[in-house]
This record gives structure tokens, sequence and C-alpha cells, in this order.
């Protein structure tokens, strides 16, 4: 075709090398906020601009985004083409292939050959591709002006088109060099590797394409298959996932959300929106309208989810770690290597930095930092039960702490009062949740990383004081939690309301066949607390027995009393599960939930190990007998099936162990009472203290001991009742070696009762009929 004639610009271009050319497989709309000329003379078909002229035939690049296509002076390419950096079909060009729906030209061979890959793609007709990708186009347009002109066009981690990477301070960008650059006043400036997008003054992004990444070109045909999959009840998944699993893990802008929803699945990540379809698919039962019919095939969305998220971290965004995380929230899919992939890509995206003074929209600074602390969260629980190692320091971590102005403003019906309360109540259970973790942190860093075990070990026998005295500020952080957390969310904070309905037993209130009730996850928030008890004080016993193993000496009353508070923790353990009622039991569960539950077992199998007499190992063979009872109440069929088999299992491997272990010495209960009240009266006498008062109003007058261990200790011991109220240590010494049935035998039971507001038979106990 012959060029046109030239025309004088009346608007300069912004220099800038000229953008690599890339397959005509972009189908998102053009970035050209920053050339106000260009838009005009592109978007207005009446335009007068002398900058270009109308081609005769438009290129199929503006026929996809509905343009008028206006043909560049220099070039035998339209505007558009050249400043997105595609090639523009008018170019002189080999024939042109088949295309898919997609955009991406289709030479054969463009199938993925991933195992187990489906077979059975829809064919797509050469004579629907314009009209359906026009019609995409114009879905993705009008997303990037949702809310405003430039609300996700201008968000970091959620545009359609592409991807950004964190330009760390080694990298081969020098900071002051990236400084220099020509940035355009949406702080972007366009280079030849990519496009630089400045945040702030020490914080820079490059933004690169994602149609230049592995498996874009089936990003449609997967998210078709997805929902193909699940249709018709897509939008009843989504309902009860939002029902069920957002109020106490708020990973997602609801509103955003929906508003993508309502115009086209389309608009989603396929590994997120599978995601969010296999967690919800967990409550199926629960639902009137799905109860009854057959469920989606799980195996064929968890085969697609993983094939589609291994593509998305190539082109990683906000979505692909929402993605992530919900997959790990799964009953079997908690896995160890995935965590640290996710933990990989959050840096990648920069959610291990500070955001709040980023050129970001605000809305997508609370999405970052609840991602951020998420991410946080499940490194750290999954670093507990994994046994390994974390991969998120505190020297890299520059988050700050969640307040409530980093929630959506509105996320529920305004006329909906519940619901308004329950979304509540979840951003408070979640902000304590990210609180406990961080102590937990503080835990697995302080005693169980390679360097903390080793300096145990190099203190010998001084090696459990010093346990005792690095573990006493985290006791006192930890009664300083437990203290704070709100009354809406402690354990007698449980309603009921016309919400989710599950099949059960007969009811006298509802007169037979259906419970219907409001479900509550503040369930797993309580469980965490125990978890991270147990590991604290499991580090304390272990001391211990180790220093006995060794032969050092170690005073027989600090003995007795770090056990007492350790069967005081357990015994609240246990007890908080005997309690938990089928609205806690079916509602969302944290992805340790079902370890935690373990760690009880294995944390009273540690206690029944390391007995020194015959009556105490006999007293926590019962208990732990009775523990598994309660967790097999919790298998039944909608209560919560699965949460607690894995934690039986493991409650019979470590009793089956245990069985091999010698027959302990038959200990006199007065006797062993004795030898301990003598020993504890005269280390007091020794100290110059006064033997009239019990061992909690010791530690007021003592800051001075063997060690300082005394002074640790009763730090310790103090706070070892604080869920259930303070633990007297002259009713627990008496218990000590006197079994008793475990509905009685400790305590701290009498006190827990009143402090989660349960009766005696509330919750499994009342269950087993």
């Amino acid at each position: 075709m012959s060029a046109p004639s030239a025309v004088v610009r009346t608007a300069p271009i912004a220099i800038a090398p000229k953008p690599p050319r890339f397959p005509p497989s972009r189908q998102t709309s053009i970035h050209l906020d920053p050339y106000p000329g260009l838009r005009n003379g592109i978007d207005s078909p009446d335009s007068n601009s002398p900058s270009g002229h109308s081609a005769a035939i438009p290129c199929e690049s503006c026929v996809r985004q509905r343009r008028d296509c206006v043909m560049s002076d220099e070039e035998e390419s339209c505007i558009a083409c050249l400043v997105n950096g595609t090639e523009c079909s008018l170019r002189e060009s080999p024939p042109p292939r088949k295309r898919k729906l997609n955009g991406e030209a289709d030479d054969g061979n463009s199938k993925r050959s991933s195992p187990g890959r489906s077979d059975n793609r829809r064919r797509r007709h050469q004579q629907l591709s314009y009209s359906s990708t026009t019609a995409s186009s114009s879905l993705i347009e009008e997303m990037a002006n949702f809310g405003g002109p430039t609300l996700l066009k201008r968000t970091l981690g959620l545009q359609s088109d592409r991807y950004s990477q964190y330009i760390g301070p080694t990298t081969d960008f020098e900071p002051s060099l990236i400084n220099l650059s020509s940035f355009d006043p949406h702080d972007e400036s366009l280079l030849t590797r990519g496009t630089l997008r400045r945040v702030s003054d020490n914080e820079t992004f490059l933004m690169l394409p994602d149609y230049n990444t592995p498996g874009f070109e089936h990003v449609l045909d997967d998210v078709d298959e997805i929902e193909r999959i699940v249709a018709p009840h897509s939008r009843q998944l989504i309902d009860l996932y939002f029902r069920v699993v957002h109020p106490g893990f708020p990973i997602i802008q609801k509103t955003v959300f929906f508003e993508k929803y309502e115009r086209s699945y389309r608009e989603f990540s396929p590994p997120l929106l599978a995601a969010i379809y296999i967690l919800a698919i967990n409550w199926w039962e629960h639902s009137e309208e799905l109860a009854s019919l057959p469920r989606p095939n799980v195996r064929e969305l968890e085969r697609l989810v993983r094939t589609t998220l291994a593509d998305a971290m190539y082109r990683p965004k906000l979505s692909t770690i929402q993605a992530g995380l919900l997959l790990s929230q799964r009953p079997e899919g908690d896995q160890w290597a995935p965590t640290a992939q996710l933990v990989a890509i959050g840096q990648e995206l920069g959610l291990h930095l500070d955001c709040s003074s980023w050129k970001i929209p605000p809305w997508e600074k609370g999405l970052r930092k609840r991602l951020a602390w998420s991410l946080y969260m499940q490194d750290k629980w999954g670093a507990l039960v994994h046994g390994r190692p974390s991969h998120i320091f505190s020297s890299n971590w520059a988050v700050q702490a969640l307040t409530q102005n980093d929630f959506p403003d509105v996320e529920w019906d305004e006329s909906d009062v519940e619901e308004r309360l329950e979304i509540e109540r979840g951003r408070t259970l979640f902000i304590q949740m990210v609180q406990l973790s961080q102590i937990l942190a503080e835990i697995l860093e302080t005693f169980y990383t390679l360097q903390a075990t080793q300096a145990v070990v190099n203190a010998g026998p001084q090696g459990t004081q010093l346990v005792l005295s690095l573990a006493k500020p985290i006791q006192l952080k930890l009664k300083e939690w437990y203290g704070a957390i709100p009354a809406a969310i402690r354990m007698d904070s449980t309603f009921q309301s016309g919400g989710i309905s599950s099949t059960g037993t007969s009811s006298p209130t509802t007169g037979g066949g259906t419970i219907t009730a409001r479900l509550s996850s503040i369930g797993y928030l309580h469980l965490a607390y125990f978890a991270t008890e147990i590991t604290l004080h499991r580090r304390i016993i272990r001391s211990i027995d180790g220093g006995v193993a060794v032969g050092a000496t170690i005073d027989p009353y600090i003995q007795h009393i770090c056990r007492s508070a350790a069967k005081a923790r357990l015994i609240s353990a246990m007890d908080f599960v005997n309690r938990l009622t089928p609205s806690h039991l079916r509602a969302f569960w944290y992805f340790a939930s079902k370890t935690n539950f373990a760690l009880i077992g294995t944390f009273g199998s540690l206690l029944w190990a390391t007995s020194p007499g015959r009556e105490e190992a006999e007293w926590y063979r019962r208990r732990l007998g009775e523990y598994r009872w309660t967790l097999s109440v919790s298998s039944k069929p909608g209560e919560g099936k699965g949460l607690t088999e894995f934690a039986m299992g493991m409650l019979d491997i470590t009793t089956g162990l245990l069985k091999q272990l010698p027959e302990k010495p038959l200990l006199s209960r007065h006797g062993s009472a004795a030898d301990i009240d003598a020993a504890r009266r005269q280390s007091i006498l020794a100290l110059g203290g006064s033997t009239g008062g019990g061992f909690g109003g010791m530690g007021t007058g003592m800051g001075v001991g063997v060690g300082g261990s005394w002074s640790n200790l009763s730090g310790i011991v103090e706070n070892s009742g604080n869920y259930g109220g303070d633990l007297p240590i002259s009713a627990e010494a008496s218990n000590m070696h006197s079994p008793r049935s475990p509905r009685g035998g400790g305590g701290s039971e009498s006190s827990d009762e009143g402090m989660y507001g349960f009766s005696a038979t509330a919750g499994m106990a009342g269950m087993a009929d």
C-alpha cells in the first residue's frame, strides 16, 4: 500500500526507545493516558487531529478493541499498534493463520503438553472470533474504569494485562540511575526491557506484559473449563465462600470481586476462581439449594488449578497469592514447598514492604497488607506444623500492623445487621490471629532454630535455667494477648440466626430434620492459642527431661512446678476441644488446625513419657484415651469430618510408641508431696523468703535465685493458668499424683467453664448420643 502524505505533528510523542514487536496476542485496553494527543486521534471517529488518518481497512487489533484505526505517518502500521508494541495486521506479513478467541495465532503447536491436560477443548469458529473478542475487550475496559477512570488500571498488582517485579537494591538496575529516568505523570517510564513504575521515592517496579508468558494463550480456555465444571452452580458456590470462608479469612476485596463477577467470570485468574470453588464445595451440603444435587468434579478442578497456578507464577499478581493461600486451606492442601513458592512470589510483588505511602489506590494498600500478613501466617504456622525453618525474617519485614482501616468500609448488606456483625467479628478474628502468629514466630526463633537449640546444649547443666529465662517474657506476651481478646470473639460469643442450614439430628426448637445455625470460625483462633502455649511448654519439659538424662542437678520443686504448669495447659486444651459445638466444627478452620489438634495429643504423650511415677503416667494415659474419644465424636459426617482424623491417627501412633516404655516406679503419693513441699520450703528459706504463702506470691519479692531461675519460673507459673483463671499451685500439687476423673481432675477445669460460658454438657460431650 502507498505511504500516506506527511502531515505536520501538533504534539510531539514522548521520546523513548521503540518497544519490541510482539505477536498480536494482547487483547486488553491500550494504556494511552500518557499520550492525550494520541487518545484523541484514536478514540474519536470525527477527530480532526492531524496526527494521522483513518485506514481504509482497519487492522485486526483496532477491530477487536472497537477503535478508529489511525495510520502513522512514518510507519506502515496504525498508531495504536505502535504505542502498544504489537504487530499491526496492515503491515506486510505472512498469510494469516487461524486465530483463536483470545487473539493468539494457532500454528498447530499451541496446545499445552502438560500431563493430564484435557483434550476436549471446545473449538472456536472463525466467524465468532471478532464479536466474542470485542465483547471481552469491552468487559476489560469496563473493569479498568470501575469506580473511576483509573482504579484498576492504576493498581500495581491487579492490572489485567501486566504484572510487576520489585526492583531490589542489589539488582542490575541501579537505584541512582532509575531516578534519572523520565517518568510521565503516571510515574511510569518506558524502557526496552519493560516499563518502570515508581510507587515511592525508594521503591520501583518493572511492569511487564502478560502475553509473553508461558500458558497465556490458554487463559480463556482454562477459565471457561473451570466454569463449565461447576455450572450451573457457580453463583451459589461463590455465595457459600463469602458466607463461610471470607469473614474469618478476608484476603479478597469482596466488592471488587462481585463487580467483576457480575460482568463476566472471564475477568478472573483461573486458579483464583477454581480455588474459591474448591473451598466452597466443602460446604456443599450446607446449602439448601445444593445439598440434594451431585457435586462437581473436584478432581478435575484440582487438576486445572495445579496447572493454571503454575502458569500464573510466570506472571504473578495479587490474585496468584490469593489462589495459593486459598488452596493451602483445603483439608489436604497444606504442603511446605508451595508455601516457599508463595513467599517468593510475595517478595516479587513487594508484599514484604511498607506500602503505606505508595502511589496506589488506598483499597489496594489495605488488600496488600492483608495478603502480606496472611503470607506471614502461612509461613509461620507452616514452619510449626512441618518442623521447618521459616522463610520470613523480621530483618526483611516492613509491613505495618493491621488496623480496621485496612478493610473495606462496607462489605455487607446494610439492612442485614447479623451479616455486618459477622464480618466485623471475622476482621477482629483475623487481626488477633496475626498478633498471635507474631508471638509464635518469636517462640520458633527463640527456641527452635538450630542456633537456639545448640545454645541450650552448650549451657549444659544450666540449660533449663536458660530456657526458663527466655520463656518468661514470651509467656507474659501470651497472657497479655489473651487478656486483650475482644469479647466478640471469645468462645462464649456464639450466635444463632437464619444463616446456613445443615442436615443434622432433630432439635426441640426446629421439630426435627434440619438445624439452622450461623457458623462461627472463632474456634481456629483459640485452638491456635493452645498450640502456641504447648509449643512453649514443650520446650521447657524437654529441657528438664534432657537435663535429667545427662545427670544435671535440677531442683525437684522447679521440675514439679514446670510439670504442673504444663499439666494445666493440657487440661484446658482438652476441655476446649470437648466444648466445641457443631456451629464451630462445621465452620472454616485455618489450615494448621488439624495439626494443632494433634499437638494436644502429642503434648500429653510427652508428659506421659516423662512422668516420674506410675500414678502420674496412668493419669495421662486415661486422659489421652478420653481425648481420642472426643476427637472421634467430631469426625461424624457433617460435623468437621476430617478435621480431627489426622489428630486421631497421630495419637494412635504416639500411644503405640509409649507402650514400649519401661514400667515406671510406683511412688508414694504422700511421700512425693512431702518431698516436694520440703524442697520448696528449703529453697525459699535459703533465699530469705517466707514459707507462709503460695508460690504465686513468691515471685513479687524475689529477683534473685539460682541462676535467676526462681524469678523466671514464677512468671511461667503465675501465667500458666491464664486461659481459665490463675491456677492455685497448692491445689495442683495435691492432685499431681492423684489421678482423678478426666471430667473433674485438674485445678483449672472449673474456672475454665466460667471463662468459656459453656455448660458441662455442651459441645461434643453432649453430642455423644
